[in-house]
């Protein structure tokens, strides 16, 4: 399966179908509400009003695998993404990132930038991909949003 050939439900179930990212380059993040990483929305979405207009796309994917630290329904973390965080990315249904009922997506991404350790080792790891849909970077939790922009900018160009 190609990156553009995915489709998934945002957090309203509303398909999302990923054909309309062709040519944009996308930012791919798990996300958690109750995270000691959640205060990275802030510079998510401060990334994604500098760069939407150039073509930058941010998706954030709740996922609730390590210490439960996602309760809610995706509904509900939508809302706290933007009550809390100004958030106004797709934010998607709850999804899957480890293990054999892995979400599709996540499979490929990391068949195509898998990094050192295959496993998505917590929540706000995030993907890169390009203008042709290929994941050019893997980034760990610990990397801040604001330290994307210059990988950013390149794959903008």
């Amino acid at each position: 399966m190609k990156f553009y050939e995915f489709k998934y439900p945002l957090a309203n179930r509303q398909s999302y179908d990923f054909s309309q990212l062709q040519d944009k380059v996308v930012l791919i993040v798990n996300t958690a509400s109750n995270c000691g990483f959640t205060y990275q929305f802030e510079g998510l979405e401060a990334l994604y009003q500098e760069y939407k207009d150039k073509g930058l796309v941010i998706l954030g994917f709740p996922c609730d695998q390590f210490a439960h630290q996602e309760p809610n329904s995706a509904v509900e973390a939508e809302k706290i993404c933007k009550i809390n965080y100004g958030v106004t990315f797709p934010i998607f249904d709850k999804v899957l990132v480890n293990g054999k009922d892995t979400t599709e997506l996540y499979k490929f991404l990391k068949k195509q930038h898998g990094g050192l350790v295959k496993r998505i080792p917590w929540n706000f790891t995030k993907f890169l991909v390009n203008k042709e849909g290929k994941v050019i970077q893997r980034f760990s939790p610990q990397t801040k949003p604001e330290e994307l922009t210059s990988e950013i900018k390149r794959a903008l160009k």
